[in-house]
């Protein structure tokens, strides 16, 4: 079996795995305990935060840990609304684009049924964001912008560093969901000059289960209103008792990606590159959608022009691919994001999405795609 799907999700590092497994049996003492264990607990805590920090050019007390990118957006964007919201502010208006991750989109969408003013920013057919338009639309009234690092369809990257030095000429906050591209391309939190930003373990060959928000400062220097009440951990920002094992492999997975970022990316881009070109030069009707450039280095998006692209796939059982975002499988209506970057209904209906990773092989690649064209060319005879 070929796993093409890596923007869905990724295998565990074994190395990830090899740290986690002692903290399961042997170092399981909660991290809030006074005792021996306990400290030893929060020690390998203390040992990720700074892991998760490096990785984001951050500080370690400026990492909060979460179940995920999902809950990390949710406080972030919630959170960071509602404080506002308590102190008596009057911004009122929150930015994105329209082909967010459900979990910016759903709390976003959220706080405008509780009658905040949320805007769309304009994108571009390759899927980046019209900074001159968003120039106009991000106003003063503006007290947050959320735009995703790279999109987990089309892999195109957004121009983030240029978003947030808008929205704060506009004194509003800046955050990114950086789930997809963690790992991926390089994100120094000082260079993209964010306020908040997201990330998830299982995107970056981490374990399901664990992610982390980054606050610019720390809670206490951008506070925000928590989404769960109890014992008051992290600050009282996120109360519950750490998952130890989890966040050590969070952790790991943080020191693994910043160690074989460069040399990952280049791999993966040129094998990426090579599968495109063979197909492109075997099957003239393909189209690779998004930016050519500005895009995931492990990403592409291809549109078989005439061809059903569950069918396809349907006939391509030893490959593991997706049309589209995990968390929106088994839709009846096409890809959103395919729609917003002007593709037809047909045509996003035609649209595979293969995500290449850590452990593809070159050979994994070339068998992908001579069993792509063979399926290709055998249900374009049965539509003949």
């Amino acid at each position: 079996m070929i796993y093409l799907d890596n923007h869905a999700t990724t295998a565990c590092d074994p190395r990830v795995v090899a740290a986690m497994i002692p903290f399961f049996s042997e170092g399981y003492g909660n991290a809030s305990s006074p005792h021996g264990f306990g400290q030893a607990a929060a020690a390998a805590v203390d040992a990720a935060q700074a892991q998760v920090a490096t990785l984001l050019g951050g500080e370690p007390e400026e990492i909060v840990f979460t179940s995920g990118a999902t809950e990390s957006n949710n406080l972030a964007l919630l959170g960071a609304a509602r404080r506002h919201e308590q102190r008596g502010g009057t911004r009122r208006r929150l930015v994105t684009t329209a082909i967010e991750h459900k979990s910016v989109l759903a709390p976003l969408e959220h706080l405008a049924e509780l009658g905040w003013d949320l805007v769309y920013l304009p994108i571009d057919e390759t899927g980046r964001v019209r900074l001159d338009q968003a120039r106009e639309l991000i106003t003063e009234e503006t007290l947050l912008v959320s735009v995703q690092a790279a999109n987990s369809e089309i892999g195109t990257i957004q121009p983030i560093a240029e978003l947030a030095e808008l929205a704060h000429t506009r004194g509003a906050l800046m955050h990114c969901d950086a789930s997809q591209a963690i790992g991926k391309i390089a994100l120094g939190v000082t260079q993209l000059g964010v306020d908040l930003l997201s990330l998830s373990g299982h995107k970056m060959y981490g374990p399901k289960g664990i992610g982390a928000l980054w606050i610019r400062g720390g809670g206490l220097q951008l506070p925000l209103i928590p989404l769960m009440y109890g014992g008051g951990h992290a600050g009282g920002l996120r109360s519950g008792t750490l998952p130890v094992p989890l966040i050590v492999g969070l952790g790991v997975a943080s020191e693994l990606a910043a160690e074989q970022l460069a040399s990952e990316n280049q791999r993966t881009a040129a094998l990426r590159d090579e599968f495109e070109k063979h197909l492109c030069e075997e099957l003239a009707s393909i189209v690779v959608n998004g930016a050519r450039e500005q895009r995931l280095p492990n990403n592409t998006s291809l549109t078989f022009t005439g061809l059903d692209a569950e069918a396809l796939l349907a006939n391509l059982p030893e490959v593991v691919a997706s049309t589209g975002a995990a968390c929106e499988s088994g839709s009846v209506e096409p890809s959103r994001v395919l729609l917003a970057i002007g593709l037809s209904r047909e045509h996003a209906f035609s649209t595979v999405r293969f995500g290449l990773g850590r452990f593809t092989t070159a050979e994994e690649m070339r068998t992908a795609a001579g069993l792509l064209i063979a399926a290709y060319w055998q249900l374009a005879l049965l539509l003949a």
